[in-house]
């Protein structure tokens, strides 16, 4: 429920952990694969009937304390006049993508003009769940924008970046202040239309040393974590060990992954509350086996604020009676320890 949610991230203990996932609504449902036979990505994205749809099969299903927009961390691209497009096998591609240091100066256009249908969406969402359940925004952050847009595909060590650090530090500085200053814009307009809280997501946040992470990140997740008054969450991988960045960052809420031992007391953490971090590998064991490491988590956060999640996204061939024993487990959870099924 959605008030289960917000009490835990703002650290409160809660009489079971609320829990949603992340990619929580996409590929592993059949409906969701049905409806989309009639609709590419973009298209469902941006028509809001067809995203609030989406957005609330999982809410139809499983009931979670939170849903999630089914959006995409690439749709700010547009207002810095970057276009992309998904191509099967590959993923995310930039079509115009950062060339060489003058390409970091961008033009911002107008976030309410032409990311009006994600305002659209969180209106339906809002309007839907009413008290219910918690509708969460979110946005890509500037660092993992800057990555996609420097490397044009996905990577797995999105080296363009890190080379531009290296070789045109102003220009690396440039790029991201400029999507900092459009997510800030953007997580806005998310909470005016009736988001009750936003994930950060810089994923690859975690290829930066952590000195760079402080010099030239920390400061931006400050600045857009700032902006909102509601509860905010950072996630990015990779993070163990430096943990106490993201803590630093001004979040409500920490995400961990799944490579996080959350039974070590951090005392990074200890003024934050915590969501995950339940492998999603795990996800492809028997629901007896779902459960047991689902409860594992729950017990081994055992803290004030901790919300219930994966440590990263659901995968597409996840079953679906997983994916419930995982709602489940959580949703029949005892504060007292014991649950009840």
């Amino acid at each position: 429920m959605k008030e289960l949610f917000i009490r835990a991230a703002q650290g409160e203990r809660t009489e079971r952990p609320p829990v949603w996932m992340m990619r929580q609504a996409g590929r592993y449902l059949p409906e969701y694969r049905d409806l989309r036979e009639d609709y590419s990505f973009l298209e469902a994205i941006s028509t809001p009937e067809v995203a609030a749809e989406i957005s609330l099969q999982p809410w139809e299903r499983f009931q979670p304390d939170g849903v999630v927009m089914y959006s995409d961390i690439l749709t700010v691209l547009e207002p810095l006049g970057f276009s992309y497009h998904l191509e099967s096998g590959v993923g995310p591609v930039v079509e115009n993508p950062v060339e060489e240091p003058a390409d970091t100066a961008r033009e911002r256009g107008d976030v309410r003009e032409e990311l009006w249908y994600v305002g659209d969406l969180l209106e339906r969402l809002t309007d839907e769940l009413g008290s219910q359940a918690a509708v969460l925004g979110f946005s890509g952050g500037p660092f993992t924008l800057g990555a996609y847009v420097c490397e044009g595909t996905p990577s797995r060590s999105f080296m363009a970046i890190r080379r531009l650090r290296a070789e045109h530090p102003e220009a690396f500085e440039r790029l991201l202040q400029a999507f900092t200053d459009i997510i800030v814009e953007y997580v806005t307009y998310q909470v005016e239309s009736g988001a009750d809280a936003i994930q950060l997501f810089d994923t690859y946040a975690g290829l930066l040393s952590p000195a760079d992470y402080r010099e030239f990140l920390l400061p931006l997740h400050q600045e857009i974590l700032e902006a909102v008054d509601v509860p905010t969450i950072i996630f990015a991988r990779n993070m163990s060990g430096n943990l106490e960045l993201l803590a630093e960052s001004g979040a409500d809420v920490v995400g961990l992954d799944w490579t996080v031992d959350i039974t070590q007391d951090h005392d990074a953490l200890e003024d934050v509350a915590i969501q995950g971090n339940l492998d999603p590998a795990l996800l492809y064991g028997d629901p007896a086996d779902v459960r047991e490491r689902t409860l594992e988590v729950i017990d081994a956060a055992g803290r004030d604020g901790h919300i219930l999640n994966l440590g990263h996204g659901v995968d597409r061939k996840t079953p679906v009676e997983n994916v419930e024993a995982f709602f489940e487990t959580a949703t029949q959870y005892d504060a007292d320890g014991e649950n009840s099924l």
